[in-house]
């Protein structure tokens, strides 16, 4: 199968309607928010067209979506989720938010490890809680020292919402890393929610660990929208390990009611039909982040970037050229290219930014090119 993502052109992308596209002025190349530059795989674009030409587009029903997340977890990830402990959710954060009000008092504190997806604490705050950060340790991974300090912070009765694989470093984690974390958070009476939507991107010789694989008594969101690029097609299932069971059972009803039916169509059709289409977007991944390593040698070398191992995200640490805790303004302005500025992120994205590899090569090309661009014009 081709790769997926040399299919569009600029000029066919530019006729998007969606935020990836028109939030910037057109002048601007967007390799910014979590959208991919792809076609839907045939799967899911027929079974969206079938729905629609039945006029099925009422409420959703069943457990169609759950039995195909398990079984795609079995053959990709050696894990067999129970359907019973699934829910439909309508997204991840919307999921994420009805988590900890299931497991946590509405006070209780949330912990992260910064630098993380910055909704996580807009989501967070906005149900009145505090955000303690746990920091990720200089090489991006979890350090164990630092979140049992920000689990004694938060005391008992908090959550840990952890990012599985993590947003924006790309780091996977393993099995041992989430295992000491679950013991850590259970020694402190601390409960854990995962969000594992980018779980099925993972590069070549990367094996994604689901966290209820390792720790029974958490809960997780997982969706096939990031993989599959259905993020205008709401839906995620929210699943409880052994131990959470109950937790999830006391879920409102009406939540159920959020999802969109098609869009549930569509992210059945992925996971049970769209491996193919899936292994040919992660090889171009692959290409994409060897492209981008030579091109930063080339063009950028105090640009510092560890080749992620999930996600189709890139992490750029830009302290280097001396642009201020912002780069992302001087690339925007000076280079007429929008990457996510790092700060936002929380503690430990200061100088970074963010960049979306799931685009074309000449794409990534063009991107780094104008960055160049824009540090000349900086340093004059």
């Amino acid at each position: 199968m081709s790769n997926p993502l040399r299919q569009l052109s600029l000029d066919e992308l530019r006729s998007r309607t969606s935020m990836k596209w028109r939030y910037y002025d057109e002048d601007v190349l967007p390799v910014w928010v979590a959208e991919m530059d792809v076609l839907l795989a045939e799967p899911v674009e027929r079974a969206i067209v079938d729905a629609v030409r039945r006029g099925d587009t009422g409420y959703p029903n069943g457990t169609g979506y759950a039995e195909a997340l398990a079984a795609l977890a079995r053959q990709r990830w050696g894990w067999q989720p129970e359907v019973e402990r699934m829910k439909i959710v309508p997204d991840v954060m919307t999921g994420v938010v009805e988590m900890l009000r299931l497991v946590s008092h509405r006070d209780a504190p949330v912990v992260v490890n910064s630098p993380v997806y910055e909704p996580f604490y807009l989501f967070v705050r906005s149900t009145g809680r505090a955000v303690v950060e746990a920091p990720l340790g200089t090489d991006h991974r979890i350090d164990l020292a630092t979140l049992r300090t920000a689990f004694e912070r938060a005391g008992r009765g908090a959550v840990y919402l952890l990012c599985s694989p993590h947003n924006p470093t790309g780091t996977v984690h393993t099995a041992a890393e989430l295992t000491a974390a679950a013991e850590l958070a259970r020694a402190h009476g601390v409960r854990v929610v995962a969000d594992e939507i980018h779980a099925p991107i993972v590069a070549a010789g990367t094996t994604f660990v689901p966290y209820l694989s390792v720790a029974g008594d958490g809960l997780s969101l997982m969706s096939s929208s990031k993989a599959w690029n259905l993020a205008g097609l709401k839906a995620a299932l929210a699943i409880a390990g052994p131990e959470s069971a109950d937790d999830l059972a006391r879920l409102p009803e009406e939540v159920a009611d959020g999802p969109s039916h098609v869009g549930i169509i569509g992210h059945t059709a992925a996971l049970r039909e769209g491996g193919e289409w899936l292994d040919a977007l992660l090889a171009g991944l692959d290409e994409n982040r060897r492209l981008l390593a030579a091109l930063l040698a080339e063009h950028l070398p105090a640009v510092r970037c560890t080749p992620a191992q999930g996600t189709y995200l890139a992490w750029l640490d830009c302290r280097g050229l001396g642009l201020g805790d912002n780069p992302g303004k001087v690339f925007l302005k000076e280079g007429r290219v929008a990457l996510v500025p790092g700060h936002t992120f929380g503690t430990g994205g200061a100088g970074f930014v963010r960049m979306n590899l799931a685009t074309s090569p000449e794409i990534i090309t063009e991107a780094v090119l104008r960055m160049t661009k824009a540090w000349d014009r900086a340093s004059l």
